[in-house]
């Protein structure tokens, strides 16, 4: 059986899917839909079919994928109800509970994601929480079409809003570290290529350090760190400034706001 899957909202992480779900082979078929159709070209290159009518792609599909901001989430739903009924539907909008889907597209099946824009690239990790009506054959497909984009983990909806705060703002954060690193490198001499370089680089070695289980980032600052050597003296100076805090505040700002953004659209 050929498998085809809609994308509703083919801008950064919409597209990232599309392209993913074809370059893959995850799906047989993908079509992406947009209000700037033109916009999508690039995936139309490699076998996307896009569209801007977003009942026709749902209606044609077996999965939708639904990757629009969270206050055009109702409109959306609105438009596609009739064309989704018994289907299973992934949303990548941040905040919106399950529940809010159900009530009002209720023959549907929902599966709520996070992912990051490291999808690109198929090295985001995406949490994921399904409702009640998610059968354990419709879990093999949401592995399927989500693995594409990097490593993914079910997890209890209420974990979703931390995950949104930590890994979804992450690349964000990292992004900022390495900004941090690379004019620190200019401030030594280093010329700008190299410095980005390095500094990009040391943070893609660590995480693979971490993640491939060879060693845990204690472990990781005890190998580098000698008796009055180099690495500790900077240590000293990170401590100093309350980094580690900073980021706390970060990653804990960002997941309240979750609760506040939905507060704000009375979804509760």
């Amino acid at each position: 059986m050929t498998l085809c899957v809609a994308v509703i909202g083919a801008g950064v992480i919409g597209g990232a899917i599309a392209r993913r779900l074809i370059e893959s082979r995850a799906a047989d078929r993908v079509i992406a839909t947009r209000r700037r159709v033109e916009r999508l070209r690039p995936l139309e290159e490699i076998g996307v079919i896009t569209t801007r009518d977003n009942r026709w792609a749902a209606g044609e599909a077996d999965a939708v994928f639904i990757c629009v901001k969270p206050n055009d989430v109702r409109n959306i739903l609105e438009e596609i109800r009739g064309e989704i009924d018994g289907k299973l539907v992934i949303s990548t909008a941040a905040i919106i509970p399950l529940s809010y889907y159900r009530s009002i597209a209720p023959e549907a099946r929902y599966v709520r994601t996070m992912p990051n824009i490291a999808a690109l690239i198929g090295e985001a990790f995406t949490a994921y929480a399904c409702d009640e009506k998610v059968t354990e054959e419709d879990k093999q497909l949401i592995r399927r079409l989500l693995e594409p984009l990097g490593p993914c983990e079910e997890v209890e909806e209420k974990h979703l809003d931390a995950i949104t705060g930590l890994s979804g703002s992450g690349p964000a954060y990292i992004a900022i570290v390495i900004d941090a690193l690379l004019y620190a490198g200019l401030k030594v001499g280093l010329p700008r290529e190299l410095a980005l370089r390095s500094s990009a680089q040391a943070v893609l070695g660590t995480a693979k350090l971490v993640l491939e289980g060879c060693l845990d980032t204690s472990k990781v600052k005890e190998m580098v760190t000698t008796p009055g050597g180099t690495t500790i003296e900077g240590i000293y100076q990170l401590e100093d400034s309350a980094i580690m805090t900073a980021f706390m505040r970060a990653v804990e700002s960002a997941t309240e706001k979750c609760r506040l953004l939905r507060e704000k659209l009375g979804i509760e």
